[in-house]
């Protein structure tokens, strides 16, 4: 099956038409209520002029309104665009250009700054306005309330055929420099990013057997997405649960009370979230409040995108014993490669032990595989069912995606080793990677280190540059309330976790950690703080 994501949703909603589909803020649909409300604004799209390949930007918080506009864009076969909510002005200009949007979704409190950039992206015709109370005048740039756009329409399907081959495209801000599109055939995304509609057991290879399988999972699983939908985790968070036929739970900010709050209420089942800017504040709202929630309904905390330091993996697994708390690997440009194997997952050598999927490998610079047990170094590639490229930069498409031996090949920059059992071991991504003496340091290594000491909430590690060594590592450090770790504290905890040529040899202290809305660390944030100020 090559699949269109649109037609599979329209599958799901026919066989199970009652069933809860979307929880965020109150607001509650059914598998039959997102259908016509995404089929009624697919048709206000139509009328607007929004067509096959046009790109739609998805520039708001989580909301029913961000999913239904993603699926009613899927149904007539336009381009959803993820838009950072956080982006001031210059950035937003640069996003809608780069992306060549026809159509925005919005929140209201957002229209000054769309009127600001506006005029300079011609391409930009129609807008729709998700009200949030903001009161800003619709009139600055002709917008048109989300309400009145669905309540104009009928509920009917009515469209043009669709195809596997129809794009799904996912800025992704990596880890340096400005957001790239990545743009997936919709056929490649089932199989990669939502595991062909059951990542959990044998591919769903016809639209029947994804069928059955929905009608069989009784009761349904409650799943929920904690980061933002900004974030490409959480995009396909929410349509592998659409495909299994499952209550997708949002909340619109992350807030651990919130998210907590919506465990207990909603009885969920799963949570996926984005490392220790999420993992960290959970658990010690928890801890500060073992007896507040009923979360016994929950039996899997999985996190992508960004690790979760030991100590608060461990920290969440003794607050919940009965669940399984776990990594899982991969990427905007790979989808999901794999999961961090439970046993010996972080080797003495450092990095973090995963179980990849047999279409992953680990290649030298010659794209020859790395030999399993020679400790040799090289990138994670992989092949098969893998994006088209990047929109509208065939340089960094060519440098990152590649055809050979009759397969198509992404090697995204993530540095590994495969170990004698086979399993890999990855260190984190080159682009990152800190040169000190001619030793490789590897930031989120330094990091866990980091924050496992007492008086450190959160850190990261960058490299900045030093006439004697290239690059000298250095720590921008959130401290907990009240403490003021200095280097020399530091220093000292951190030689207890990772080599001397590793060890921060100067931090600077913040009040808090600037990091992308992901979840995902600012390193040119924390590098432009650290090269500014004095050690």
């Amino acid at each position: 099956m090559d699949p269109n994501l649109a037609d599979l949703f329209e599958a799901v909603a026919d066989a199970v038409p009652e069933r809860p589909a979307l929880v965020c803020a109150g607001r509650r649909l059914t598998y039959a209520e997102v259908e016509d409300q995404a089929n009624r604004l697919a048709h206000h799209l139509l009328d607007a002029g929004v067509g096959s390949g046009h790109h739609v930007g998805m520039y708001l918080h989580n909301s029913v309104e961000y999913v239904v506009g993603m699926v009613a864009c899927l149904k007539i076969r336009a381009v959803p665009i993820n838009v950072n909510y956080r982006y001031v002005e210059a950035e937003l200009r640069y996003l809608f250009d780069n992306a060549d949007l026809f159509g925005l979704i919005h929140a209201r409190g957002f229209i000054p700054r769309i009127d600001a950039v506006r005029a300079e992206v011609p391409s930009l015709r129609t807008f729709i306005s998700v009200d949030d109370g903001s009161g800003e005048d619709l009139r600055a740039i002709g917008t048109v309330s989300f309400d009145e756009a669905v309540g104009s329409q009928r509920g009917m399907r009515h469209f043009a055929p669709r195809s596997g081959d129809d794009l799904y495209i996912i800025y992704t801000g990596g880890t340096t420099g400005m957001p790239k599109g990545v743009m997936w055939r919709q056929g490649d995304l089932y199989h990669a990013g939502l595991g062909a509609g059951n990542p959990l057991g044998e591919p769903m290879l016809s639209v029947e057997a994804l069928v059955a399988n929905v009608r069989a999972r009784d009761p349904q699983i409650v799943q929920f997405a904690v980061p933002p939908l900004i974030h490409g985790a959480a995009q396909l968070g929410v349509l592998i649960a659409f495909n299994w036929g499952d209550k997708m739970v949002l909340v619109p900010r992350f807030d651990p009370e919130v998210v907590w709050q919506a465990i207990h209420d909603e009885r969920v089942n799963t949570i996926n979230l984005v490392g220790d800017a999420m993992a960290r504040p959970l658990a010690e709202t928890l801890a500060a409040n073992p007896d507040r929630w009923d979360i016994s309904s929950l039996y899997y905390v999985g996190s992508t995108g960004a690790v979760i330091s030991q100590s608060v993996k461990e920290q969440l697994r003794a607050l919940l014993p009965n669940t399984i708390v776990t990594e899982n690997f991969g990427a905007t440009e790979t989808g999901h490669q794999g999961m961090e194997a439970m046993e010996d997952a972080r080797p003495a050598g450092g990095g973090l032990r995963f179980q990849v999927k047999e279409t992953t490998m680990v290649v030298d610079d010659d794209l020859r595989p790395i030999v399993a047990g020679s400790g040799a170094m090289g990138k994670l590639a992989l092949r098969g069912h893998v994006p088209l490229g990047y929109y509208k930069d065939p340089e960094k498409t060519a440098g990152t995606f590649f055809e050979k031996d009759g397969h198509r090949w992404v090697v995204p920059g993530d540095i590994a080793t495969v170990d004698a059992d086979g399993s890999v071991i990855v260190f984190g991504r080159g682009s990152i990677c800190i040169n000190s003496g001619g030793e490789k340091v590897f930031p989120e290594e330094v990091e866990q280190a980091l924050r496992s000491h007492a008086d450190v909430y959160d850190a990261v590690v960058v490299g900045v540059p030093d006439e004697r060594w290239g690059e000298r590592v250095t720590a921008v450090i959130q401290p907990r309330a009240g403490k003021t770790p200095t280097l020399q504290e530091i220093d000292a905890h951190c030689r207890e976790h990772v080599a001397g040529y590793k060890v921060p040899r100067e931090i600077h202290l913040v009040e808090q950690i600037q990091r992308q809305p992901s979840g995902k660390p600012d390193y040119p944030w924390a590098k432009a703080l650290a090269t500014k100020e004095p050690g």
